[in-house]
């Protein structure tokens, strides 16, 4: 099977769903600009581009990845959709390099795309109930103990089965944002963002190009103070600071053989080393990323002390508490310029945006081994393993 290099790794700014500066981008929009530029950037032709895999999530249909090949000029390309929700990504990732690992191709674009803002919701109701739902439709049947409220799904049960308190989980946020924060004014994902088109506050059209979602004046007593989101539940933990936000972005990498990369003239920026996907039960949805985890480290017969850098997706900051404490992470090498809490959650994208910054600040140390991972609705988690020489 042939290697897998990454020629290119780029995503858009992350802003925040229906007030921020993406609230009038629609997803095809996000897609086509960094596809495009992930191509550019990669020095490869687009003909060259065999196809292109994109997570999506909520897009009410399409294919997104098909418009943005068309939107580039590559109407050679077919496209692909992907929908593992959280981990969509991830997947697409592992789809792309899959295909080149066997011979099927030579360069694939892969990534994913979501803009909560413009999304459609759809409207459903649980089997026996009079009850009417908005948002996903259900990806598991409905329980007591496996509703389809994440917060409790994700963020609650994790903490509980865990035994993470709330004082762990706000003090990881706080540090997320201060983490992210930190980047952004020191230009450290500038390397990484691709300029879109966006709207300021007022209206007016502006070049997004700077994270929006972190809040610099964060502070310890400022989460604290959040009322938990289940009151009504005795001892309930989470809030709006300890989990993840509601966002809009997209990110793509191009992966290719090492025959084009040397073509090229380029020096690859990662090899793509292994990929894997899990499922658990509903109610421990949290706990994908962590099986994702214990598999990708498994399969390829490493060890945690192994790995120098990880992102863990914040979905809810119990996760890469929980996974910290259960597979022995040192907290310090896990999502060092932040991530769902602070970054957000652009949820189809955040997979290949949390590889595309784990690329980068790999590449900045000097090189390194790396792993990204998350958790997604409905009992599912992903995992890819990266090398940066």
């Amino acid at each position: 099977m042939s290697d897998i290099v990454v020629l290119s790794a780029t995503r858009t700014a992350i802003g925040t769903s229906h007030k921020g500066s993406l609230r009038e981008t629609p997803a095809e929009t996000l897609a086509t600009i960094v596809v495009g530029e992930s191509v550019r950037r990669a020095g490869v032709a687009a003909d060259q581009v065999d196809d292109i895999v994109l997570a999506e999530s909520l897009a009410g249909g399409g294919v997104l990845a098909r418009y943005a090949a068309v939107a580039n000029g590559m109407t050679h390309v077919p496209g692909h959709a992907v929908n593992r929700h959280c981990a969509g990504g991830l997947t697409a990732v592992g789809i792309a390099a899959a295909q080149i690992a066997a011979g099927m191709a030579n360069v694939v674009v892969a990534g994913g795309v979501h803009s909560f803002s413009m999304a459609p919701e759809l409207r459903w109701r649980v089997p026996g109930s009079d009850r009417p739902r908005t948002g996903m439709a259900p990806t598991f049947p409905h329980t007591e103990s496996a509703n389809d409220d994440v917060t409790i799904g994700v963020g609650w049960n994790t903490a509980q089965e865990a035994g993470i308190t709330r004082d762990e989980m706000d003090a990881w946020a706080l540090r997320s944002h201060q983490r992210a924060t930190a980047a952004i004014d020191n230009l450290t994902f500038a390397d990484e963002i691709v300029p879109v088109p966006g709207i300021d506050r007022g209206g007016a059209a502006i070049s997004f190009a700077v994270d929006e979602h972190p809040r610099k004046n964060t502070s310890l007593q400022t989460l604290t103070a959040l009322a938990p989101l289940h009151p009504e539940i005795p001892g309930f933990s989470i809030t709006a600071g300890n989990a993840s936000g509601i966002n809009d972005a997209a990110a793509a990498l191009v992966l290719a053989t090492p025959e084009v990369a040397d073509a090229t003239g380029g020096t690859p920026l990662a090899r793509v080393r292994a990929w894997q996907s899990v499922g658990v039960e509903p109610h421990r949805t949290g706990f994908g990323a962590l099986d994702a985890i214990s598999k990708i480290l498994d399969r390829t017969g490493l060890t945690v002390a192994d790995i120098d850098l990880w992102e863990i997706n914040e979905a809810f900051a119990s996760v890469p508490v929980a996974a910290c404490r259960l597979l022995k992470i040192e907290e310090e090498r896990v999502n060092v310029h932040g991530s769902g809490c602070s970054l957000g959650h652009p949820i189809a994208a955040s997979g290949a945006r949390m590889l595309t910054t784990l690329i980068h600040e790999l590449g900045r140390r000097g090189g390194g081994t790396g792993i990204a991972s998350m958790c997604a609705g409905g009992g599912m988690g992903g995992a890819v393993l990266v090398d940066v020489e």
